[in-house]
């Protein structure tokens, strides 16, 4: 009626070579097979004869002697002793219960079988952590810096020279360096002349009546942009030009307001006479000699203000 398995060198083999098998008129199997069934209802409870299934376990454990694993027995009691009382509650008579004594039982029914889901469940989980267990006892960590026989294989640190060898070093290090005088006569500031700027603006608005700001300035650099920007102020001081612009920021348009023929005089106060410092700032001589700037007149006219710029 019993099968003592053999055993194994692996210990995990080992464990599972030596569990108990059951051998019954409708199973023949280990103990563990025989709980997946019961638990998947593929084998009724009461069918299993549990009496049994207890004596092959107490023969089972004569066979081991003093050398049978505890953890084991106690594991076979709890669920022997769960079956037990599943098989009870089974036998109960179907139909509606009225008794509160059955209601009771049937109840303990649903719960043996958490209990036996939650056998396997932690037999299953501790398998888990003992394959951890064994792989992390392959892992030897590796302790920092170097191994006592290489503690004297590094060289001994020497430091040439003596202590007037620092000193000098030192005094090299803290004093401050001499600042470089670079000349900067190479520098030079590009320079528009605004009152030419000012003759192509009134030739170009002259000839076309009408000019996007953008048309005006296709051919121009960034100095050259500025340049005729301020022309067209002056112009439009002298109410020569007209703006219009008809969303915030949007396209610029000049339009040509005065006589068509004659020459038309700006004022040469932004252009700069005689040699340019090459310190001194590119801002416009308004600013830099402390003059206010000149108000910015909109319409033909020159009386509204052109807020838009």
């Amino acid at each position: 009626m019993l099968r003592p398995a053999m055993t194994s060198t692996n210990p995990e083999q080992g464990r599972e070579s030596s569990s108990f098998r059951v051998r019954l008129d409708n199973f023949d199997g280990p103990f563990d097979l025989l709980l997946q069934l019961i638990n998947k209802h593929r084998l009724d409870i009461t069918e299993v004869a549990l009496s049994k299934v207890t004596d092959e376990f107490i023969a089972h454990v004569r066979v081991g002697g003093r050398a049978w694993d505890l953890d084991q027995t106690s594991s076979f009691l709890v669920v022997a002793a769960t079956l037990l009382e599943l098989k009870a509650a089974r036998l109960l008579p179907g139909g509606e219960v009225d008794d509160a004594e059955d209601l009771a039982l049937l109840e303990a029914r649903d719960l043996l079988f958490a209990r036996l889901l939650q056998y396997r469940a932690f037999k299953q989980i501790s398998k888990v952590f003992a394959a951890a267990m064994r792989r992390e006892e392959l892992v030897h960590p590796r302790p920092g810096g170097l191994e006592d026989r290489f503690l004297d294989v590094q060289p001994e640190l020497r430091i040439p020279g003596g202590a007037d060898r620092l000193a000098t070093l030192a005094v090299r290090a803290l004093t401050p360096a001499e600042a470089l005088d670079m000349p900067l006569e190479q520098l030079h500031i590009v320079t528009v002349n605004v009152a030419e700027q000012a003759d192509l603006v009134v030739a170009r608005l002259r000839a076309a009546g009408t000019l996007s700001f953008r048309a005006l300035t296709a051919d121009a650099d960034r100095m050259t942009i500025v340049a005729r920007f301020l022309a067209l102020l002056e112009l439009f001081r002298h109410a020569a030009v007209a703006f219009e612009q008809l969303t915030p920021l949007g396209e610029l348009t000049v339009r040509w307001t005065g006589r068509q023929e004659g020459e038309v005089s700006i004022s040469n106060e932004f252009d700069i006479s005689g040699p340019v410092d090459s310190t001194e700032s590119s801002v416009a001589p308004d600013v830099r000699e402390g003059h206010e700037p000149a108000p910015i007149r909109a319409g033909g006219t020159g009386d509204d203000t052109m807020e838009e710029l």
